[in-house]
């Protein structure tokens, strides 16, 4: 058991869960290098790691909630753990891929916790994860996508902290989905489970039994509108402090893409360093070599594969999105470049 102060104060000890039976967070060790090697902050990835102890929320909410923190928030298939790895570097910024600390706050406010809990989770969260490594940092947090419902909050108990929202267009969106197979299929359905118990479809003329009807691509289209709509309705809220970033002007033009992203959180970002480096020359799952053109090869693969599902989806979409009043396009955009053909 390692003393809570040391708990506290020194980043490389990750508040990893957030145990709501016990009203505590779950300290694990994770030094900075080893960030680099883990692709999501979870236990599939994480590995065993030497554990610090449980510290109770009510000592963790006495940090300072004046963080550096800003957040990545994503539709997922977009390039997302690529892009917190470009952020990170030292003396500039540590980035943070999918903290399970977050889903789980997600979880006890699923299953029904007081609102007031699960802002008070959500705030010992935040200040834990905003901790910097190194005296000037900031914290880019990259949360999974499953924490977007909660983004609402997050940003409202963060109130210095600027977002991204960093989306695939439905085409792309689709084209991932149609390529991932059968556990990906599975996983929007799981997606769309999350966002029907946060209310987060309603109003696009559905009933839960006309979900299940639908096929596997069309719930792809109801979890990507879902988002559309969430990350629009924040930045009426937030303002300017949301901006978003298409995934295909990104891997168009990586350099700007960076540039625009670093300006937004404030970061004096070594633009150069970064697109050398593994996060923009290696693929952020597998670790081999990729490059913009292979993943543009690679979809107009799938999408000649899959054309025709993807082209009647993509019309009962933008049907279903001016008939529910829900942009394709997302709020704020940071980069308008020439885009990457799929096909």
């Amino acid at each position: 058991m390692v003393y809570f102060p040391t708990l506290l104060a020194e980043p490389e000890w990750l508040a990893h869960r957030f145990v709501e039976s016990d009203d505590t967070f779950r300290f694990i060790r994770v030094p900075r290098e080893d960030h680099a090697a883990t692709t999501f902050l979870i236990d599939d990835y994480l590995g065993t790691r030497e554990k610090g102890g449980d510290v109770p929320v009510a000592q963790c909410l006495q940090l300072s909630a004046d963080v550096p923190l800003h957040f990545l928030f994503h539709s997922a298939f977009c390039g997302s753990t690529m892009l917190v790895r470009g952020l990170s570097q030292p003396g500039v910024a540590m980035g943070l891929s999918e903290p399970q600390a977050l889903n789980d706050v997600v979880g006890f406010r699923r299953r029904g916790a007081d609102p007031r809990a699960v802002a008070r989770a959500a705030d010992a969260a935040t200040r834990l994860l905003g901790r910097p490594f190194a005296p000037g940092e900031a914290v880019v947090v990259k949360p999974s996508n499953v924490i977007n419902p909660l983004a609402h909050l997050l940003m409202a108990l963060r109130t210095e902290a600027r977002a991204v929202f960093l989306h695939a267009p439905l085409e792309t969106y689709l084209i991932s989905v149609a390529n991932k197979g059968l556990h990906c299929r599975i996983w929007t359905r799981e997606l769309l489970q999350g966002f029907l118990i946060e209310g987060a479809v309603e109003g696009m003329g559905f009933s839960r039994d006309d979900h299940f009807l639908h096929s596997d691509l069309q719930v792809a289209a109801i979890g990507w509108l879902a988002q559309q709509r969430l990350f629009a309705s924040m930045a009426r809220t937030v303002g300017d402090r949301l901006a978003s970033l298409d995934s295909e002007r990104m891997f168009a033009d990586p350099a700007g893409a960076l540039a625009a992203v670093a300006a937004h959180y404030g970061l004096s970002l070594d633009i150069g360093a970064a697109l050398a480096g593994p996060a923009f020359t290696q693929h952020s799952k597998s670790g081999v070599d990729y490059s913009a053109e292979v993943r543009a090869a690679d979809y107009a693969r799938v999408r000649a594969a899959h054309g025709e599902e993807i082209d009647m989806v993509l019309t009962w979409a933008k049907a279903v999105a001016d008939t529910a009043a829900i942009s394709m396009d997302a709020p704020n955009p940071l980069l308008q470049a020439p885009l990457l053909q799929l096909h």
